[in-house]
């Protein structure tokens, strides 16, 4: 897949269910290349910045070297200063697949962001509120946007096949193409570059890292385009499911149960989480390989001390094995209480939903702050950018793009492969590549236990690691407290991978 010859211009949820149609991919017709244009100026990271803004299309190629999708991509370029040496470029995304980037781009790196009020209980109806965003790291990176094909107002072109774009490769590949069509319009090749993906963009930023390399076998092409840096926010690359994955789901759950004070004593958080992951990678693995072989006297030791450690009893522990879902946690912890807390952030809470309830409109934390992106990236891009792009913005395309999604075993299909391979890969060709992995200590969709597990298993490159948590979930940039630390250490990241 190569990037379509037309091009003048610029340029988290992990449901995957059974194939259905294809979507409808518009009506806009590859011409001449949308493009909108805006200067401001902000404060970011205590600095006065001034601005330029460009919200434009690309038209991507599909197969026969043919137009086969337009992706709408927001840039961000500070334009106050002639640097000495080529400023950093980020190029940041969301995941699903099938969710736009409105995440990153209106919850941490864009000059404006939601104002959610009190963030544990956001508004939930309109007026929603914008505000300025001194968080933003465009005092030390430009930033680009990038919705893939099927989301925000990205689509695939009528009459297109859409399995060209909708696969992991596929996509990795559409991603390639525009980073060195942006690289080439701009006239970048020589910034220091940054892929930055959350939730299922970390499979997204794992496989496009190792693709930007090139070489017959995998692009067909030599790109030669290197990294100085990946930034995985809400790691999900190993989807093998073994039985550590239940070990790793524990300080999450030790966590919620601190933050909802089902915890007897007075740990830190902190304190807190490493008893549990102490406990997590030693007794309760084992325990977890041993199976039935273990003795009834130590099976009842590990439950105990798994109650204590999570707020739950020991019989539901017992019930359940010492294997607790991400569903069956959030249902149990405060059933007394009369609620479920949610999956994606767990700080959150609402009273449990009726039967058949929906995993992602349901969910105590996607139901109450989803509105409010919603609505601000339409009022941020429309009538304060002006950009007059009549389709609807595609905040998450569930039926055309999610369902239809293919990890490379068909349609629908999902995975049973460790993505951090493809990583490891590319941290391999290029020695001087640094990692930086970010989790929310109540995101139960992606556990900051998975994500150290991913880390330690990457091989010799834990020196060019930074692992960090967050006190939030899913978006570990969800409230201001954790912007401002997300952002301090993004900053400190790509100032050290470029020194």
């Amino acid at each position: 897949m190569r990037s379509a010859p037309l091009l003048p211009g610029a340029a988290l949820l992990l449901l995957c269910v059974g194939a259905v149609s294809a979507q409808s991919a518009g009506d806009h017709e590859p011409t001449s290349p949308r493009r909108f244009e805006a200067e401001r100026e902000g404060v970011f990271g205590g600095e006065r910045v001034r601005y330029k803004v460009v919200v434009a299309e690309n038209f991507i190629a599909d197969a026969q070297d043919k137009p086969g999708a337009s992706v709408i991509s927001t840039s961000y370029f500070r334009i106050d200063r002639d640097a000495d040496e080529p400023r950093p470029v980020v190029f940041a995304f969301n995941g699903g697949p099938g969710s736009s980037s409105v995440w990153v781009h209106m919850g941490l790196l864009g000059p404006r962001v939601m104002d959610l009020g009190d963030e544990l209980r956001p508004m939930t109806t309109p007026p929603f509120r914008l505000a300025d965003n001194p968080h933003s790291i465009l005092d030390t990176a430009d930033i680009v946007i990038f919705d893939p094909p099927g989301t925000g107002f990205s689509r695939v072109l009528p009459g297109v096949d859409t399995a060209q774009f909708y696969g992991v490769r596929q996509d990795a590949e559409a991603l390639v193409d525009f980073i060195e069509d942006w690289i080439r319009e701009h006239g970048r090749w020589n910034s220091p570059r940054f892929l930055m993906g959350e939730s299922y963009g970390t499979i997204r930023a794992a496989v496009t890292a190792q693709l930007l390399a090139g070489g017959p076998l995998n692009t067909g092409d030599l790109e030669a385009l290197t990294l100085n840096g990946v930034i995985l926010l809400g790691l999900v690359l190993d989807r093998t499911k073994g039985e550590s994955s239940w070990a790793a789901a524990l300080p999450t759950q030790a966590a919620t149960a601190w933050f909802h004070g089902r915890i007897d004593g007075g740990p830190t958080l902190e304190q807190h989480v490493a008893a549990a992951h102490e406990f997590a990678a030693g007794p309760l693995l084992r325990a977890l390989f041993a199976g039935a072989r273990l003795e009834e006297n130590e099976r009842a030791g590990i439950a105990r001390r798994y109650a204590q450690l999570t707020g739950l009893s020991e019989d539901f522990v017992l019930e359940n094995d010492f294997r607790i879902s991400r569903d069956a946690f959030a249902g149990e912890l405060l059933r007394e209480r009369g609620l479920e807390v949610g999956r994606y952030d767990s700080r959150y809470t609402l009273p449990p939903a009726s039967s058949g309830g929906d995993p992602v409109t349901d969910d105590p934390a996607m139901a109450q702050y989803v509105p409010a992106y919603m609505a601000g990236i339409n009022t941020y891009m429309r009538d304060e950018l002006g950009v007059t792009i009549d389709e609807r913005y595609e905040l998450i395309a569930f039926r055309d793009v999610n369902f239809l999604w293919d990890y490379g075993f068909g349609p629908g299909v999902m995975p049973n492969r460790d993505f951090s391979d493809d990583l490891a890969t590319a941290m391999r060709r290029n020695p001087s590549l640094r990692l930086f992995a970010g989790s929310g200590y109540y995101d139960l969709v992606t556990p900051m236990g998975a994500a150290e597990h991913t880390v330690a298993h990457l091989g010799e490159v834990q020196d060019r690691v930074v692992l960090r948590n967050y006190e939030s979930g899913h978006a570990p940039y969800m409230g201001p407290e954790s912007r401002s630390a997300l952002a301090r250490d993004l900053r400190a990241f790509i100032r050290e991978a470029i020194r």
